[in-house]
């Protein structure tokens, strides 16, 4: 186990040396640069900008969330995520590619910037009168993520099987950038079926990017998934600051128990945040590295685009509830609610510990024994108040989290004896 978590500190040897000076494949006709296959690189900002847009985007999923708190509304925001998600993940995949700070590359990325704002205010209206604003932008987003790869990938000095593999990847990408669009005409039963279909033909292309030759570097990968997690997180920052303003509105000062939902709810969001970054974020980074091929291409296609979309999705889902909790702290969580709290770390527990399976094929005994006794407040604590509710999941996460480390940190008597003789 203490191979699958390396510490962050780390990270300097999980990575290899970064920079975008590296020598590159020239695309001297096109005007854009292709670094070499096993050059890595940092983010470029307007990359960062555009993981920024999307938090308008997932704030309208928390807020139809809050207010439509169904399962007809949930099945709706939890099919618009998927969207939002599979859209993200077009251009991670292009921007993993390609030098982000040329130009021409941060010339698309700010049009898809620009794209994604009509698409997040559509979010709450997507089912409705909003369905073509939201259709039409997120298929823009697609296809302008396809075509700065194909764009990318069409010089000198890139392999025919690489281009190929982008075809295969945009192919099915496209197709379904069109049915979403389709879809937006429709209202009812047909644009839910339509708009699934978008998502299966999605996934088709993450399943060809998946037994395709790709380049993928690993830390790019890492960093752009790190910061999308952190926009979701974002989001309990923000039920958190709702919850105050609300407070200080209705009241002459803000109440004590809504002052320690708050320290609750904060201290949860940074378990959550120690729960990734401190040890699964390297720990996955470092296993990509490790990797060459296709079968580094197989790795992160599951890892990253498909165990973390359950990891993010959690958090918003947390976020919901959140700001529920913390507005009625003293009141019994209504069902829904309670049901989008434990679901959330259900499912961002869930997405880690399917991610350390895949990359070491171990279980993350801590983690899942954390999901078990989470999944019991469901059921135990379906009476309790919401600041109850909040306080028990802190103990159980920052236990879980204890155990894991003393675990792998703190050798045993035996090992230390042994080393010792």
């Amino acid at each position: 186990m203490r191979r699958a978590c390396p510490k962050a500190d780390d990270r300097s040897e999980a990575r290899p040396p970064q920079g975008r000076r590296a020598v590159a494949r020239v695309q001297a006709v096109r005007g854009l640069e292709v670094p070499e296959p096993t050059e890595d690189f940092t983010a470029d900002p307007v990359e960062l900008f555009f993981d920024l847009a999307f938090v308008y985007a997932f704030s309208r999923l928390v807020w139809l969330l809050v207010h439509d708190p169904t399962w007809e509304g949930a099945g709706e925001a939890a099919m618009l995520f998927t969207v939002l998600w599979l859209v993200w993940s077009t251009f991670t995949w292009a921007a993993n590619a390609v030098q982000g700070n040329a130009r021409p590359v941060r010339a698309i990325f700010l049009v898809a910037t620009a794209a994604s704002v009509p698409v997040g205010a559509s979010v709450t209206t997507a089912f409705g009168s909003g369905g073509v604003t939201f259709a039409v932008g997120a298929s823009l987003i697609v296809g302008l993520g396809i075509g700065l790869q194909l764009w990318g990938l069409s010089g000198d000095g890139v392999t025919a099987e690489e281009y190929r593999s982008v075809l295969r990847y945009g192919i099915p990408n496209i197709a379904a950038g069109t049915l979403l669009i389709i879809g937006s005409f429709v209202d009812g039963d047909a644009r839910t079926v339509l708009w699934s279909l978008f998502i299966l033909a999605a996934l088709a292309g993450v399943r060809d990017a998946r037994s395709g030759t790709w380049i993928v570097r690993p830390g790019h990968f890492a960093e752009r998934h790190g910061l999308i997690l952190i926009v979701a997180l974002g989001e309990v920052v923000v039920a958190i600051g709702l919850s105050v303003v609300e407070s200080l509105e209705e009241a002459d000062g803000l109440p004590g128990v809504t002052l320690v939902g708050l320290i609750a709810a904060g201290i949860l969001a940074g378990l959550l945040w120690w729960s990734y970054f401190d040890r699964v974020q390297p720990a996955l980074e470092h296993h990509s590295t490790a990797l060459e091929g296709n079968e580094r291409s197989r790795f992160t296609a599951d890892t990253y685009t498909g165990m973390h979309l359950l990891i993010v999705g959690g958090v918003i889902a947390l976020a919901a509830a959140v700001e529920e909790i913390l507005l009625h702290p003293r009141d019994e969580v209504p069902t829904p609610f309670l049901v989008m709290f434990v679901g959330g770390v259900l499912l961002f527990y869930a997405g880690i510990a399917a991610a350390v399976a895949r990359s070491y094929q171990i279980v993350a005994v801590e983690r899942l024994v954390t999901v078990l006794a989470v999944a019991a407040v469901a059921v135990i604590g379906s009476s309790w108040d919401g600041i109850v509710v909040l306080v028990v999941v802190d103990v159980i996460v920052a236990l879980g989290l204890m155990a894991e480390y003393v675990r792998i940190e703190q050798p045993s008597t035996t090992s230390t004896t042994t080393a010792d003789a």
